[in-house]
């Protein structure tokens, strides 16, 4: 079971590589580890999981965050009634290999910023991506896949392609202006 201990910190040289792509047939104990970062989202998203073993929440987890420079990563987003209760998944895929295809020339950016398990600090600032994206990749099987994402499940999925290529969320922020809201950023 993957905990808060296998994520590597901003700083780490890993983080800032340009990750390999995946072979295939892939290498079991690669599999095994793709299938233990999405463990890793679903305990980090139960409150009572991610209390008893000291885990921050995630949506999304790239394999350079585990110190795996290899271009997969898991992304899991559940849908939530107006109690705040989940009521089922919105968004369950493990992406190996992806590539974005297309992207929208609207910017969305999320109101209070982004975050990553990777970054043990607060860091002010819009980080504007494409509000929609199509991606291509491959699943566990090395079928091919394709998926159009909008809104906030592109944004999550675009944060973990950053990783994959060596760039951090905060790489995006204005830094003289980090809250600048410039002409047609849509604001999630």
């Amino acid at each position: 079971m993957l905990t808060m201990k296998d994520i590597i910190l901003e700083g780490h040289p890993t983080l800032r590589m340009k990750a390999e792509r995946v072979e295939f047939p892939m290498d079991s104990k690669l599999k095994e580890t793709a299938l233990a970062m999405m463990e890793f989202l679903r305990n980090s998203q139960d409150e009572e999981l991610a209390e008893k073993y000291g885990l921050r929440a995630g949506v999304g987890i790239a394999a350079p965050q585990i110190n795996i420079s290899k271009q997969i990563f898991a992304m899991l987003l559940y849908r939530y009634n107006d109690e705040g209760e989940v009521i089922g998944e919105e968004f369950s895929e493990i992406f190996i290999n992806p590539k974005i295809r297309r992207h929208s020339i609207v910017q969305a950016a999320l109101k209070t910023g982004e975050g990553c398990l990777s970054v043990d600090r607060e860091v002010p600032g819009f980080v504007p991506r494409p509000k929609t994206c199509t991606i291509d990749y491959q699943d566990l099987d090395g079928q091919a896949k394709s998926v159009k994402l909008r809104d906030y499940p592109a944004i999550v999925a675009q944060h973990e392609i950053d990783h994959l290529n060596g760039i951090m969320f905060y790489d995006h922020i204005d830094a003289d202006h980090p809250w600048k809201q410039v002409d047609g950023l849509v604001l999630i």
